[in-house]
């Protein structure tokens, strides 16, 4: 199991009041890592990305669905140097590519990035 799905699996295990798909495929290149549906019966798409350095690794693909569905799509972010756990708007895809962790994230640490999301429609 590779970072990213480690840290999928962490996240959601602290999340249960989030329902998850995974969606991540082959066929739809950049389609993000997961369908997420929440308590106020929102939707939502979330990217899950590990670090080890400033930069975040993303794909054009990855760009392109961010830039395509800027609404309620999230990249998650957790840094391996710092143990941070950051939240972006997906509508930040640019920015967040181009600033890395250097960019201030919607929400900082678990506690801040779980209420995030579950506030999500209310």
């Amino acid at each position: 199991m590779g970072p990213e799905a480690k840290f999928y699996k962490y996240f959601k295990s602290k999340t249960p009041e989030i329902i998850y798909t995974r969606i991540e495929n082959t066929s739809s290149l950049g389609t993000p890592d997961a369908l997420c549906y929440n308590t106020n019966h929102f939707y939502f798409t979330l990217e899950f990305k590990v670090t080890s350095r400033n930069n975040i690794s993303l794909s054009a693909h990855q760009k392109a669905y961010h830039i395509r569905h800027p609404e309620n799509s999230f990249i998650l972010v957790k840094s391996l140097v710092s143990g941070d756990i950051k939240l972006y708007e997906g509508r930040r895809i640019m920015e967040l590519d181009a600033c890395g962790l250097k960019l201030d994230a919607c929400c900082l640490g678990l506690d801040a990035c779980r209420l995030k999301l579950l506030q999500l429609g209310a």
